[in-house]
């Protein structure tokens, strides 16, 4: 019998719990809690109802729910004392047809995941996409998180519990996520392009103008025109793909949204791209329905937003703000091929008068909206599927030096020493402490030394130089300054006072973009209609949206990422039913939007 959530509004506590048995593994407690939470006005709201039970339960609450899960091929399956559910997931994704070695790998992990960390391995074997993860996925995930802590490891239990309840509540509400299911599928098929030696090793490399990224601009326009619905699509001088679908005139203003489509090195599948499809699939769903809006929508996959093949970056949106640089066209790869040339190679014109051509009137748009992946562990840890982004945050780069002098580990003492690699350390932990401070105005910062290096080192001599790299962000321009005016001067104080020399030179700096208050409330109306709490956030990573800020008003939707949120990452991931969960909270702006427009 499929569940409906009128039946469990109006069911009894007793009632409630007894709809959601096997929800989680022999814990009617939670079902029990959550009860008191009714009504739930949807699915998505039931589901984080049900996990806020389990985050504000104890800890010995949280081990009893853990350790009632069966081990992966364990005893319990061999002796088919799983519960129904249970044995299904595990048939499911194969553990019950183990070779010999594979079933004798799962049983020594069991023993030493058990033995470090004294309850069960917990993995929703059904994966993102609800389909099943292979048998040498399963053993992947299984040896790399034994090396987690324990308390990580506490987390990602629970998280991939609350997976397992969510994928077993679409099947008691014969719910399927299939918008979700099918931007999930678009990033797979998408991902199936990937640079020489990159490809061969199964890894996602997508750089600007190479063969894997013409396909990929190949394959968004075709599912575009042919998937979607599109009215118009085109390949711009860059190397943009744009596509159209035109609102009830074509003088309509226009929504401008989109995201990029190039990747790092090593790459996972959603950064940009998951900004590109869900806008996609909503001119979709509108398209099949017949459907036009007071506005036409204009979606963009930004060529280049990485920096990976040339020394510039944000190339596909710079074009749209009418900021690319003619000397970009000049810079070199590491092959020795100009910009204008891969360019060129690619049937782009290579030439500025055809990238100036693409600069937007911010008079024919209503504003720019992107989708992405949170590349962070902030909406995991809540169990929130989205989250409103307030600002994307300033930063200013620095490559620094310090200068003392170099000497004899064993006979200078202590007091005499100009340790300039001692100087960095020390200011290392000032960059960490101060960055770590609650700002007055409510800004988030943050601070990092990523670099560290003493030229031709030896292990007993003093160093006598050391270099780094200063990266200093803020949610504000005003917490950016003051971040980067008091570690510059604590750098002056320490060298100062150690009789050392130092320098910064400045290699990137770039404005906080905070989000329009008014789209911002739209995008938490959107996220509100769902049934879900509203998470505000700053952004710490660098987006398109920051460049078309100086263009017109943008705000951004972050979307969970699993796997403690990792990005430009192989492990990077996303599940169908956040996916699904992100455009119908795009839908639900684009509808809001609409009325708003008409009344």
């Amino acid at each position: 019998m499929t569940l409906s959530l009128s039946a469990l509004n109006a069911a009894t506590p007793a009632q409630f719990t007894e709809l959601l048995a096997g929800t989680y593994e022999h814990s009617p407690w939670i079902a029990e809690r959550a009860a008191a939470a009714r009504p739930f006005q949807s699915l998505a709201q039931l589901k984080h109802g049900l996990a806020q039970v389990v985050r504000e339960a104890s800890r010995e609450e949280q081990l009893q729910l853990i350790r009632a899960h069966p081990e992966l091929a364990g005893k319990a399956m061999v002796a088919q004392a799983l519960t129904a559910e249970s044995s299904d997931e595990q048939g499911r994704a194969g553990l019950t047809h183990c070779t010999p070695e594979e079933f004798a790998r799962l049983q020594q992990l069991n023993a030493d995941y058990s033995a470090h960390f004294g309850w069960p391995f917990i993995l929703a074997v059904r994966g993102p996409r609800g389909l099943g993860l292979s048998r040498s996925q399963i053993i992947e995930a299984f040896a790399r998180r034994l090396q987690d802590s324990p308390e990580q490891e506490l987390g990602e239990c629970l998280r991939q519990i609350h997976r397992i309840a969510e994928i077993r509540l679409n099947d008691k509400f014969g719910v399927s996520p299939d918008l979700g299911n099918l931007v999930w599928d678009w990033a797979e098929a998408l991902a199936q392009h990937s640079d020489p030696g990159y490809q061969e090793q199964g890894e996602l490399t997508v750089t600007y103008l190479t063969p894997a990224h013409q396909a990929c601009a190949a394959q968004l326009r075709e599912w575009m025109l042919k998937d979607c619905g599109f009215d118009e699509v085109s390949i711009d001088a860059v190397g943009n793909v744009v596509g159209r679908f035109e609102g009830h005139s074509d003088k309509a203003p226009s929504l401008l949204t989109g995201s990029h489509y190039d990747t790092v090195r090593h790459a996972g599948k959603y950064d940009g791209r998951l900004g590109v499809l869900v806008p996609m699939a909503c001119v979709r769903e509108l398209s099949l329905a017949g459907q036009r809006l007071p506005f036409a929508i204009e979606v963009v996959a930004f060529a280049e937003e990485e920096g990976q093949r040339y020394k510039a970056t944000f190339l596909g949106s710079s074009a749209l703000t009418g900021s690319f640089d003619p000397a970009w066209l000049d810079e070199m790869d590491e092959q020795g091929i100009a910009m204008r040339e891969a360019m060129r190679s690619a049937g782009l014109p290579g030439e500025m008068a055809a990238i100036q051509a693409l600069a937007r009137d911010p008079a024919h748009y209503l504003g720019f909206v992107e989708v992405h992946i949170e590349q962070g562990p902030v909406l995991q840890a809540l169990d929130l599927p989205l989250g409103i982004v307030t600002s994307i945050n300033g930063s200013v780069r620095y490559l620094g030096e310090v200068i003392g002098q170099a000497a004899h580990a064993g006979t200078t003492p202590m007091g005499q020493r100009q340790d300039a690699a001692a100087a960095v350390a020390e200011l290392l932990l000032y960059v960490e402490q101060r960055a770590a401070e609650q700002d007055s105005t409510g800004a988030v910062t943050v601070g990092t030394v990523g670099q560290l290096q003493v030229p031709q080192g030896s292990i007993n001599v003093i160093p006598g130089r050391c270099q780094f790299s200063l990266d200093l962000r803020a949610s504000s321009n005003a917490a950016r300054d003051a971040l980067d005016g008091d570690v510059r001067a604590e750098l002056a104080r320490i060298c100062q006072r150690r009789g050392l020399r130092w320098s910064l030179t400045p290699t990137m700096a770039a404005k906080a973009a905070p989000s329009d208050a008014r789209w911002q409330a739209r995008w938490e109306a959107a996220v509100a209609s769902l049934g879900l709490p509203l998470h505000q956030l700053p952004s710490g990573a660098g987006h398109d949206a920051m460049k078309l800020h100086d263009l017109m008003t943008q705000a951004m939707l972050f979307v969970r990422g699993g796997n403690s949120g990792i990005s430009h990452n192989p492990l990077e991931s996303i599940s169908n039913d956040d996916a699904d969960l992100s455009v119908r909270a795009f839908q639900a702006l684009l509808n809001h939007l609409a009325e708003e427009l008409s009344s």
